[in-house]
């Protein structure tokens, strides 16, 4: 759905959130029957300055505009809050969930935690480890496939907070209490079975305490994989999101090209083990069954210039599993499950490369490992986007030159004095207006302002400012309208600019302190954007007299992109009493905008000078 927002309907939105503090009373977060595992709540809202508010019958401090973000302590279970103005009265009920892992209940094991939790797949000769929540004390083991495996009580191993913790500084691990046991084993078939695949089926767990035993059987079964028949994945998704272990907890790879094929050497739920290390989710991929493993030789690669991108490519017999890795100064690719050949690489001067090295990469023991990388040295410390794409088995590094500042002027021979007129000529940037919706508001402050609205208004601000120093602006969305970030990643990408901003305004988890955070925050991916991001984030702490939130390194759709250095902007915290009146005030968010500008055309200057 999409609602078009005229310039007056803008104004509106500008104007719409501070005549919403006059209302009597309102509590924008959290909402009735809010569950958290955190150990205390801030209470979001706002009321006429007039007079006081109440919480749980103490009064609380408020900014000029009447707007409160006070922190509670939580108890375990259920936690009443009575909020009062004046006659206006609201309640919520608050249920704090318990942190630590569940504890045994007599002679059992803690349900669900016996492992594997789903169906597993690993190849003859890996270790396979076995875990379960049992009462201290316990004699603890495992039976599968004829073998009696024993399970012994850890040492305290803490818990690792969620990795939003470290935006509110809280990231230190968390002490576990005892009962947590462990066994491994190597998986070793027998001979005669050893060309095919085995189901061994479901681990049957034991526990005897007391003179009691109990038995249970893990939900996840365990198969071992033909050591001669090969299964091989092909990657179906255009950029198939390979990452460090089976699940959405760890980190993302390179993505892996369309196309890509690798042999198949564990199974985890969902997703596949891939010969590399990685991991990607099944239905990525096509799966069909070879006679080898899939790998190639490489010989010769060559490089061209097509438009603002150097090409280089490199002829494969079969598509590989890949990384790239950016430097300061290089970009290095690494083709796994490949063998120089190579005697002569041609490598002409390029105004954007140095240099191309080659190297094969060897295993500890010094012999080659199935693998090799090529490092590009650049001119110039900046990078300003690449993209591998697999055409038939050769694949394609496609890396972007620098934009050609004031290429689009009609200069008749005085460059310099258009340039100073419109300093961005040439330049095309993105931005993207985070949220959109009645489905996505984003935050909301404590009159309930969404920042969806504020994001647009100082979208188009923005807009303004960058098209009256030159620029060519794209924007995701010029109104309000339903986006997934993956329709803007792919507008990005289809776009191709040289700078992608996606504008938004922050919040914190219930561990925050709403009061005293707040500030601007930048937010970068690939090394591409991390110059971009401590310029525009120093600029706008020292020009607007901002406080700093600071510079993250963050895996988010709006930042992922390689095609451009991509940046994702916090310019404020909505929940911040005092800094929300600060954000909706349409003077500051002029002063916003032009700053940014400003700041960008700085950084341009800098990057594309000399």
């Amino acid at each position: 759905m999409k609602r078009i927002l005229g310039l007056a309907a803008l104004s509106w939105i500008a104007i719409a959130a501070p005549a919403w503090a006059q209302q009597p009373l309102f509590l924008a977060y959290p909402p009735e029957g809010h569950k958290t595992r955190s150990d205390r709540i801030f209470l979001i809202g706002s009321a006429a300055p007039e007079g006081e508010v109440l919480i749980n019958g103490e009064a609380i401090d408020r900014s000029p505009g009447g707007h409160f973000a006070p922190t509670f302590p939580l108890e375990l279970g259920e936690n009443e809050f009575i909020i009062r103005y004046g006659d206006g009265e609201i309640r919520r009920t608050i249920t704090r969930l318990s942190n630590q892992p569940p504890v045994p209940d007599g002679v059992a094991f803690v349900p669900e935690s016996l492992t594997p939790a789903a169906d597993i797949a690993r190849l003859p000769g890996e270790i396979l480890c076995f875990g379960a929540i049992a009462p201290p004390g316990a004699t603890v083991s495992v039976q599968l496939a004829g073998q009696t495996i024993p399970l012994f009580a850890e040492t305290a191993i803490p818990e690792l907070p969620d990795n939003k913790a470290v935006l509110t500084g809280n990231n230190q691990p968390i002490a576990t209490p005892a009962g947590r046991y462990r066994g491994c084993a190597t998986i070793s078939p027998n001979s005669d079975l050893a060309e095919t695949a085995i189901a061994w089926g479901q681990p049957e767990y034991r526990l005897t305490l007391g003179g009691e035993t109990v038995t249970q059987t893990a939900p996840g079964t365990v198969s071992v994989l033909s050591p001669t028949q090969f299964e091989v994945a092909e990657v179906t998704a255009e950029a198939g999101v390979a990452r460090t272990g089976p699940s959405t907890t760890y980190s993302r790879l390179t993505p892996l090209p369309k196309g890509t094929r690798a042999r198949i050497t564990g199974r985890e739920g969902d997703y596949l083990r891939l010969d590399y290390g990685g991991w990607i989710k099944a239905d990525e991929t096509r799966i069909v069954t070879e006679p080898a493993p899939p790998n190639s030789v490489i010989r010769s690669a060559g490089a061209r210039r097509v438009g603002e991108w150097t090409e280089v490519s490199f002829p494969l017999q079969v598509p590989v599993p890949i990384e790239v890795e950016q430097g300061d100064r290089t970009l290095t690719l690494t083709l796994y499950n490949t063998i120089a050949q190579t005697d002569t690489i041609r490598f002409d001067d390029s105004p954007l490369i140095e240099r191309m090295d080659w190297k094969p990469v060897l295993s500890p023991m010094g012999e080659p490992r199935e693998a090799v990388q090529y490092t590009f040295h650049f001119k110039t410390p900046q990078q300003w986007g690449y993209k591998v794409r697999y055409e038939g088995t050769t694949l394609v590094l496609s890396i972007k030159h620098p934009p050609e500042v004031g290429s689009d002027a009609e200069t008749d021979g005085f460059l310099a004095p258009i340039r100073r007129d419109k300093p961005l000529n040439g330049i095309r940037i993105l931005i993207d207006p985070g949220h959109g919706s009645e489905n996505d508001l984003g935050a909301r402050g404590p009159t309930g302002y969404p920042e969806k609205d504020v994001n647009l208004i100082v979208s188009y601000l923005l807009q303004a400012e960058l098209i009256q120093r030159g620029a060519t602006v794209f924007m995701t969305r010029k109104a309000e309208e339903d986006l997934w970030p993956h329709d803007r990643v792919e507008m990005i990408e289809e776009q191709e600019p040289d700078l992608s901003l996606s504008v938004h305004y922050n919040a914190l988890p219930d561990n925050g302190d709403a009061i005293a955070t707040k500030g601007v925050g930048m937010f970068w991916y690939h090394p591409q954007a991390h110059s971009l991001a401590v310029f525009l984030h120093n600029y706008l702490v020292e020009k607007l007299d901002r406080p700093s939130y600071g510079v993250f390194w963050n895996n988010l759709a709006l930042t992922r992109p390689s095609v451009t250095p991509s940046l994702l902007l916090e310019l404020g915290f909505m929940i911040n009493p005092e800094e929300f009146e600060w954000i909706v005030d349409p003077a500051e968010q002029r002063k916003l905008a032009a700053a940014l500008a400003d700041g960008i055309v700085e950084w341009v200057e800098m990057k594309t000078d000399g």
